[in-house]
């Protein structure tokens, strides 16, 4: 189906400082399928560029969403539903609705690997469609 984005690898990959610069650039520079980006995942890229980049780079990484090498994704009210279920669920992990999002699309698309540095809760929680979600890079 796509490469699912969560947060982070965007961000190291829009950082040259970030320890995991490199390695999140060559993922989403080698990826030889669509590229998908969870709108939620938009507001908080947005936020963590202000805060640690620039506005600069945030406008840049739109514009390159805006030219096509990004697909967005929206939430449906089914995969809002499944947030709602994996908060409540794992409450104890103080699981945002961001990664929550982002675990729903994967499920809906069936996906069984994600592009995320989220080790702690993608690794945790547990999604419908595998046992375990391969985490790259």
């Amino acid at each position: 189906m796509g490469l699912i984005l969560d947060t982070g690898p965007l961000l190291a990959a829009l950082d040259a400082a970030d320890p995991d610069h490199q390695r999140c650039v060559e993922l989403i520079e080698t990826a030889t399928e669509d590229l998908i980006v969870p709108t939620l995942v938009l507001s908080e890229l947005d936020y963590w560029c202000h805060e640690r980049l620039g506005p600069d780079v945030w406008l840049r990484f739109l514009g390159d969403l805006l030219a096509g090498a990004y697909r967005a994704q929206t939430p449906t009210q089914a995969d809002l539903k499944r947030c709602h279920d994996l908060q409540s669920t794992y409450a104890d992990l103080h699981l945002g609705v961001v990664d929550a999002s982002v675990l729903a699309l994967a499920e809906r698309f069936e996906e069984p690997k994600l592009a995320t540095l989220d080790h702690r809760h993608f690794a945790t929680v547990r999604p419908v469609h595998v046992d375990a979600l391969k985490l790259l890079p």
